[in-house]
């Protein structure tokens, strides 16, 4: 009875946690990571329904069958975490550690009808998915303190799969296949899993409702035509930015850009195409800065981009790619060999020098680059020393 009692638990809670998880990727429009967690669960909750539910665990087919749906379910969690944080974990590499899993299970069977080498086989397995769980998230750059909970929790799930077995089995002994779920290992096991998955549910739950509540933030602070922050956000973050430069050292960028004739565009294609201008012009900036970079859309046609360990030739660089780009990228709703342009100001950060005055220098490049005819960039080095411009590309005029 107390067997019996033990087996369903794991696989009730397990149903839960799958359900939650399924009511946060849908209510909450959550990404695939959510329902890779939700899967999971799904997949533990069955491997150990099997386990509990079969006339004959000792069964041939029973060992391999469990083993499809943990494994599924361990890789399901160990791909839902990684995705969570923007790390990859290699599909095939988990898929290897399966095959040979099974192939040396299926020897293991055929020779023994003891469980324990069965243990150490898929056990081992097992936790050697979850020590390259493990290492890609503990190589995740910006961690906050509920990404690191989760390595944790999957460093402890690593260790318990590799020692757990050994251990038990050494203290309480080996069983026959058929005596397996009255065995004192089927016990602990219970005990340790049901423990483990209360543990790791319960803290991806928390994960997956803290990330929605950053997405509700982001999206309240994110421009609606181009996804990019917002003035005051983006202001915010670059003054938090500026202030860890000054403490680590690292140099800083300041890009600040403008769609030329913009007013013109208003006036001869009408309001919504001058959306889609900036939004176009939106698309270009995010899809050409780093990760560590930001940029936000500043005013109605002024764009800003804060680059992060970045010196002024580099952000002067970094400025002509996105002139060149914008240059060439067509805006629906104009005629189509019709182009739009953009002008740039880049500042570099000097020492001492706060988010106002570095804009203030920067803002004051762009209104040179307008000046000096549009569609170029123009930067001051750190000497006070404005730097030449640079050649200009024979130009298409967007609007007369």
């Amino acid at each position: 009875m107390r067997e019996q009692i033990l087996g369903l638990i794991t696989p009730a809670m397990a149903l839960i946690f799958m359900m939650v998880f399924l009511v946060l990727w849908k209510r909450g429009n959550m990404g695939s990571y959510v329902l890779g967690f939700a899967a999971a669960y799904l997949f533990m909750g069955i491997g150990f329904l099997i386990t509990h539910l079969v006339p004959d665990p000792g069964a041939f087919y029973v060992f391999h069958t469990t083993q499809v749906f943990y494994t599924l379910g361990t890789g399901a969690l160990i791909w839902a975490a990684t995705k969570r944080v923007g790390q990859h974990i290699s599909i095939p590499a988990l898929g290897v550690i399966y095959g040979v899993s099974a192939l040396t299970l299926a020897a293991a069977v055929g020779m023994s009808d003891d469980t324990a080498p069965r243990l150490y086989i898929v056990n081992t397995g097992y936790g050697v998915m979850f020590v390259l769980g493990t290492m890609a998230l503990f190589n995740v750059q910006r961690r906050n303190a509920i990404d690191t909970l989760i390595a944790v929790l999957f460093a402890v799930s690593a260790m318990n799969l590799l020692v757990r077995p050994v251990l038990t089995l050494i203290i309480a002994g080996g069983s026959s296949a058929a005596d397996y779920r009255e065995s004192i290992y089927y016990s602990v096991l219970s005990v340790a899993v049901t423990v483990a998955s209360l543990m790791t549910g319960v803290t991806l739950i928390g994960a997956c409702a803290w990330d929605q509540v950053i997405n509700e933030r982001e999206r309240a602070e994110r421009d609606m035509l181009t996804g990019l922050r917002a003035r005051r956000a983006f202001e915010q973050d670059a003054l938090a930015i500026i202030e860890r430069a000054k403490q680590e050292g690292v140099p800083i960028g300041l890009v600040v850009a403008d769609i030329d004739h913009f007013k013109a565009v208003n006036d001869v294609y009408g309001h919504q195409v001058g959306d889609k201008a900036i939004a176009a012009f939106g698309g270009v900036i995010s899809n050409m800065i780093r990760n560590s970079d930001i940029a936000g859309r500043i005013g109605g046609e002024e764009f800003c981009i804060l680059a992060w360990n970045c010196d002024g030739e580099r952000a002067e660089a970094m400025a002509e790619r996105i002139r060149k780009r914008f240059a060439d990228t067509v805006v629906p709703g104009m005629v189509a060999n019709q182009r739009l342009t953009a002008s740039f100001g880049v500042a570099a950060r000097q020492a001492g020098e706060g988010y106002g005055k570095l804009f203030a220098r920067a803002d004051a490049e762009l209104y040179r680059a307008k000046e000096g005819g549009r569609n170029r960039v123009c930067r001051e080095d750190g000497a006070g020393v404005v730097a030449e411009f640079k050649p200009r590309e024979e130009r298409r005029e967007a609007v007369a």
